[in-house]
């Protein structure tokens, strides 16, 4: 008698434990590539901006021009703009107050851009900590349904005078499909965070690196006459 190994077969013989934890598997297989497509649109959007906003902060137009080109109504600022929105804006607002100290006017504005940094990576920094978990945990689950389908297939020798390989490969074969899918889902996020963050880290450092120059132009204007 010829025994049915086809994939679908076997995963509709798995016991219930396994069978489960395949689907816990696919299920988050699929919502790590939704988070991959979602993260990958986001980051390449934000170094878009990027290197947008640095072009038009570079070529010598006017702070004060820029500051109203980003705020007019129908436009909607993104990533390191509003890192320069929040830094001139109350750079201003400290210069108009009057009697405040060039040094302080400066302090005020970089904290406010610290801030609004600190805000903007958190925003793109949501879900790799899911991607992570997908990546480090995913194979050990795999490897319970596996260990979980082969001592099945062991327990159901147990009253079987002869076995044989035919009697214990479905089961084994079966079990394995647990371990192939854990890691279907964990090498793609592995290497999608490790990608993701790679890329967030140096556009980090670009934002970091626009503050500290920007500071250097507004101590200019703040110890302008």
């Amino acid at each position: 008698m010829n025994t049915d190994l086809s994939i679908f077969h076997l995963i509709k013989e798995a016991s219930f434990v396994v069978q489960f934890v395949m689907l816990l598997l696919l299920t988050t297989s699929v919502a790590s590539w939704t988070f991959i497509f979602s993260k990958r649109k986001e980051l390449n959007r934000a170094i878009e901006i990027t290197d947008e906003f640095e072009e038009q902060f570079w070529s010598g137009a006017a702070l004060a021009d820029l500051y109203r080109k980003l705020t007019t109504k129908d436009f909607e600022p993104e990533g390191i703009e509003k890192i320069f929105l929040a830094g001139y804006k109350e750079f201003s607002r400290m210069r108009q107050a009057g009697n405040v100290e060039p040094g302080v006017q400066v302090e005020s504005a970089q904290r406010v851009m610290r801030i609004e940094l600190s805000r903007e990576l958190e925003r793109l920094d949501e879900h790799l900590a899911f991607l992570a978990t997908v990546g480090s945990t995913s194979p050990y689950v795999g490897l319970f349904g596996t260990v979980w389908g082969i001592m099945n297939s062991f327990i159901s020798l147990g009253n079987v005078k002869q076995a044989t390989l035919a009697q214990v490969a479905p089961g084994i074969a079966e079990a394995l499909i647990a371990t192939a899918i854990g890691l279907f889902a964990a090498i793609p996020a592995v290497v999608s965070y490790n990608r993701f963050s790679t890329r967030l880290d140096r556009l980090t450092g670009r934002y970091e690196l626009f503050v500290e120059e920007f500071v250097v132009l507004l101590q200019r204007q703040a110890h302008s006459k």
